[in-house]
């Protein structure tokens, strides 16, 4: 029997996770430490373990509202007012999803329709392109920069934008860069949203991992901004709770009536024993946050230097619990660094083209995981990387073209190259490359004392 006749055509040339990939590598290989899935490492606290375990004991196993506890939607309310000051219709206005990607997939599948371009910030998350596509919409890239902190520039948004543009999905804090967005880069961005009367999907689930003295600002804050804004959340990072399975979704009425009405045909209520734990995390949980966002703050100072003195350039995260080391002066592209780096050392990260083809030449790497956790895995990345060049010293070069050579590179016989380039450009300095008869000649210069 012939399948390829019945299944869906969309979702069939739809690539597999590239997350999913390198993470079924690390399960089915021994002494593999994995930095490549974002699962936190703390237990859910105990006492929103405790409140679920009481619901169960006290017989609230039922299907819920479809849209959820009433008593939920009411605490969801008052968080985010309280957190964020914006005011949410707990009735109207609010609907519990299960899990974070749920409420994506249903904002996605109300509102795009065949041939609606939707502005998809990158590298982002793996699902928001998919779905898109299997609701027969195109998903339009908007690149961010390493040379920009990640960050979404205005320009980007009017570049990409045409009257087919209905939808920007905006993932901030960022998987997999660490980036966000700030009040006043939210404000710029919200003009040219304005302008072209376009719907916001904010993605804020890492909204509570936000370091430094500035917090989360919601889009859905600034002015006029709250009409025309999706914002999807949820218990999962916030609250070490990915295994209950439960998120929600907030936005104006007529937008979640239909999400809801999905909702109900799809899947008919969220789980009832993560409701009621859930109601206990938003009322008794603000200090279980603090304590984790300050131990996850810790991880990433320390991952961000521990990286640096490996010699690969990472971009300092303000947000989540990811880093995304440039990997480009091993010449290696972002696949073959992780398929070597698991096979020869036993540690599993994920390729940065996963996120995006803007991706390429980073890695993506997770610090939910123990500090001696953290710390092997880069010491056997950093052996990785210098038996990278111990075969460049025992190999020598071919090389016809040594100028190509050294702007572009390609292959293990350039990392030495591409490091010492990188050093020099930071210390102002020259570097000459040229071929001598038979001879390979480097020369740099560099004030010593500058330096």
């Amino acid at each position: 029997m012939d399948y390829n006749n019945y299944l869906n055509p969309t979702l069939v040339s739809i690539k597999p996770s590239g997350i999913r990939k390198f993470f079924s590598i690390a399960e089915e290989m021994d002494n593999v430490i994995s930095l490549g899935v974002g699962e936190p490492d703390f237990k859910t606290p105990w006492h929103i373990r405790q409140t679920g375990i009481n619901s169960l004991e006290q017989g609230a196993t039922r299907y819920t509202a479809n849209a959820g506890l009433s008593l939920l939607r009411d605490e969801i309310a008052d968080y985010y007012k309280r957190k964020f000051n914006v005011q949410y219709d707990p009735k109207t206005e609010i609907t519990v999803t299960v899990g974070g990607s749920e409420g994506i997939d249903m904002a996605i599948r109300s509102l795009v329709c065949p041939g609606d371009e939707v502005l998809v910030v990158e590298p982002s998350f793996v699902c928001y392109k998919p779905i898109i596509e299997i609701c027969g919409g195109v998903p339009v890239p908007i690149v961010t920069k390493n040379e920009d902190n990640f960050k979404l520039m205005p320009e980007e948004i009017e570049n990409a934008v045409t009257d087919k543009t209905k939808l920007i999905v905006l993932p901030f804090p960022n998987n997999p860069t660490g980036a966000v967005m700030r009040k006043g880069d939210l404000e710029k961005i919200a003009a040219v949203i304005k302008k072209h009367d376009l719907l916001v999907l904010s993605d804020e689930i890492y909204s509570e991992l936000t370091y430094g003295d500035e917090e989360h600002t919601t889009i859905a804050s600034l002015d006029s901004m709250q009409e025309r804004t999706i914002i999807i959340n949820g218990f999962s990072k916030t609250y070490s709770m990915t295994g209950w399975r439960l998120g929600y979704a907030l936005g104006p009425a007529p937008i979640i009536k239909q999400m809801t009405k999905l909702h109900q045909y799809a899947i008919m209520s969220a789980p009832t024993t993560s409701q009621y734990a859930a109601i206990e995390a938003l009322r008794n949980g603000d200090d279980d946050i603090k304590k984790m966002r300050e131990d996850y703050d810790m991880r990433r100072r320390f991952t961000v230097d521990a990286f640096r003195k490996i010699g690969l350039d990472c971009f300092e995260p303000e947000g989540a619990f990811y880093l995304f080391p440039c990997i480009k002066s091993t010449g290696l592209s972002s696949e073959e660094f992780c398929e070597k780096l698991v096979m020869s050392k036993r540690v599993a990260v994920i390729p940065g083209n996963a996120f995006g083809d803007c991706g390429e030449g980073f890695i993506r790497v997770s610090y939910c995981y123990s500090i001696d956790n953290i710390k092997e895995a880069v010491r056997r990345i950093g052996e990785f990387i210098k038996e990278l060049i111990r075969i460049i010293n025992t190999q020598g070069f071919a090389i016809n073209d040594a100028k190509t050579i050294l702007d572009v590179g390609c292959g293990y016989g350039t990392i030495g190259l591409s490091i010492a380039k990188s050093i020099v450009e930071k210390q102002n300095g020259q570097m000459n490359i040229y071929l001598d008869g038979d001879l390979f000649k480097v020369e740099i210069m560099i004030n010593l004392k500058q330096a």
